[in-house]
């Protein structure tokens, strides 16, 4: 019998399509509050999976707006009680239930202070949709899971989808209309090589740079949450700052590599980490040295970094229950955390 876990990562791609679908009022309408705004920069209010998601759209924000674009703590509206002065920028705070009050009380701050404020979140109505000026609904559905899946890939695919109706950018648009499509090739992936390589490991590295590095910054939680494993995520470059020194041989490493800028970089540096005797895996074809993970090209730079969460969604899946935990039920955790 499968997990909800797994049931959910299957469901993403009928999530993605119904979102596009039902969503397009509300990215067009979000889009065009920014454009009118023209913002001189963003924000982004989120904890968890949802700060992944968020620093996905942080980058993917800065490439195609040229706006710079910062992660705010939660904390300095909620405990702090600072006054932001946010009027001439936007912000884009993300929670799947919607009501955390530490994400409710910075977004209602950044309205409250003359940002355009937009909410993605998978419960409307929800304290969070009333705190902002725009409440997109990710339309992921139920998710039973402790572990997000599909409200993750949906809260990103909505933030692409608001970012390509402000720039007016046809190429993304296309890129995002196709992700349904490209996300049952990458759900069907399968990572075992890797299971047989980790072993019993019970650390390892998670690298990626650009929007890729929060795809790394999510993996590295869904080992520490499905599996109680020690994960860290750093970007391709930064591990070379000090983190290498830990890097012996057969240390493992998944190198998350998008088809885009920042891809022979990625490359070159695992390349090196492989060198060193550490046991490397990239999702890339280029590589020398380190092992290729299997995944689907989209054919956008932005997108292409995205589909690679999916084939990994189903390796720590089954991962978890190989190592006799149940990735539905994580210890400790509960599937809602309100912190203030």
């Amino acid at each position: 019998m499968q997990t909800h876990m797994r049931q959910e990562i299957n469901e993403v791609p009928e999530a993605t399509a119904r979102l596009l679908e039902k969503g397009a009022a509300d990215f067009a309408a979000a889009g065009r509050a920014l454009r009118e705004k023209d913002p001189a920069f963003l924000i982004t209010i989120a904890r968890g999976s949802s700060d992944h998601a968020a620093t996905f759209i942080k980058y993917a924000a800065e490439l195609t707006t040229g706006r710079p674009v910062a992660s705010l703590g939660p904390s300095l509206a909620s405990i702090y009680g600072a006054k932001l002065k946010l009027q001439g920028g936007a912000a884009i705070a993300i929670s799947q239930s919607g009501k955390s009050p530490d994400i409710v009380s910075m977004a209602q701050a950044a309205t409250d202070s003359g940002a355009v404020t937009i909410a993605l979140t998978n419960t409307i109505p929800s304290p969070l949709a009333s705190a902002s000026r725009h409440a997109l609904d990710i339309q992921a559905g139920p998710e039973l899971a402790v572990a997000a899946t599909k409200s993750f890939v949906n809260s990103i695919v909505a933030g692409l989808a608001v970012l390509s109706e402000w720039t007016e950018d046809e190429a993304l648009k296309e890129a995002i209309r196709n992700l349904p499509e490209h996300f049952a090739k990458a759900v069907a992936l399968e990572w075992t090589e890797l299971a047989e390589a980790l072993g019993e490991a019970e650390s390892l590295y998670m690298l990626g740079r650009g929007p890729a590095l929060a795809i790394a910054s999510e993996a590295a939680l869904k080992f520490k949450e499905t599996s109680n494993m020690h994960a860290e995520a750093y970007s391709a470059a930064e591990v070379l700052h000090g983190p290498v020194a830990l890097v012996g041989k057969q240390f493992p490493v998944i190198s998350f590599a998008a088809r885009d800028a920042a891809q022979a970089s990625a490359v070159e540096i695992a390349d090196g980490l492989a060198a060193k005797g550490a046991s490397v895996f990239v999702t890339s074809s280029n590589v020398k040295q380190a092992q290729t993970l299997p995944f689907v090209a989209t054919g956008h730079p932005i997108t292409d970094a995205l589909a690679l969460i999916l084939p990994f969604y189903g390796f720590v899946e089954a991962w978890s229950r190989a190592r006799g935990f149940n990735p539905d039920a994580p210890a400790a955790l509960k599937k809602v955390t309100e912190t203030r």
